[in-house]
């Protein structure tokens, strides 16, 4: 890792970006303050290390972003709840990502029981979640590899949190919903993992309609 930027490099960084994008485009800025479409939101870890825009090579615009420690969707926090309600009904996103990755602390602190303060009782959820899957994770050789597999477990829980808003149950019954997607992002590697939801499963709960599309044929 290279040398860490000092608080007037940011400055001088943001700089320096706003010239290089003007260069290549005078009317970038004037375009994008006149408001926001994007296609998709991200609903992601708080985690430095997973730079949405970055790994995906996205642009100003085109995502519309929520992070928390452990990438949670809790039915009970109106900020999250906020978000995706805005997200839908307003922006109109064609795309819903919740996104955890490996390697993550709030995963960690719940199998370990590590965390204090205020944090233990943000990830307490995940730590309800450890305890519902412990036989499956206690057969996996290493506690790394429990806390990836957790990392996995607790991204498609975060998605069925979703399709459980209202929010989302409102819009399957307009007909017009984005589609829902599970993540996970190796650090190691700097790659996203896509994974595949229980969609027969959800649709067997009631939590998607029969005519729900899957993102393996979702629209763009």
């Amino acid at each position: 890792m290279g040398l860490l930027p000092t608080y007037q490099k940011l400055l001088e960084n943001n700089q320096e970006w706003a010239a290089e994008k003007l260069a290549e485009d005078k009317d970038c800025f004037s375009r994008l303050a006149n408001g926001q479409s994007p296609p998709f939101l991200f609903i992601g870890c708080s985690d430095s290390r997973n730079p949405i825009e970055t790994i995906t090579q996205s642009q100003p615009g085109d995502i519309f972003v929520h992070r928390n420690i452990g990438n949670q969707v809790l039915l009970t926090d109106v900020n999250v709840l906020s978000v995706l309600d805005y997200a839908v009904n307003v922006l109109q996103v064609r795309h819903i990502i919740v996104c955890g990755h490996y390697n993550c602390g709030a995963v960690g602190a719940a199998i370990m029981g590590s965390a204090s303060g205020i944090v233990n009782n943000w990830i307490d959820g995940l730590r309800e979640l450890y305890l519902s899957v412990k036989p499956e994770l206690d057969l996996l050789p290493t506690t790394e590899d429990r806390i990836k597999r957790l990392a996995e477990i607790n991204v498609l829980k975060q998605a069925k949190n979703v399709c459980k808003t209202s929010i989302i149950q409102n819009a399957f019954l307009t007909g017009r919903y984005p589609v829902i997607h599970a993540w996970i992002f190796d650090i190691s590697k700097g790659l996203i993992k896509d994974q595949p939801l229980p969609i027969e499963e959800w649709r067997q709960l009631d939590l998607i309609p029969d005519h729900y599309v899957g993102h393996s044929q979702a629209i763009s």
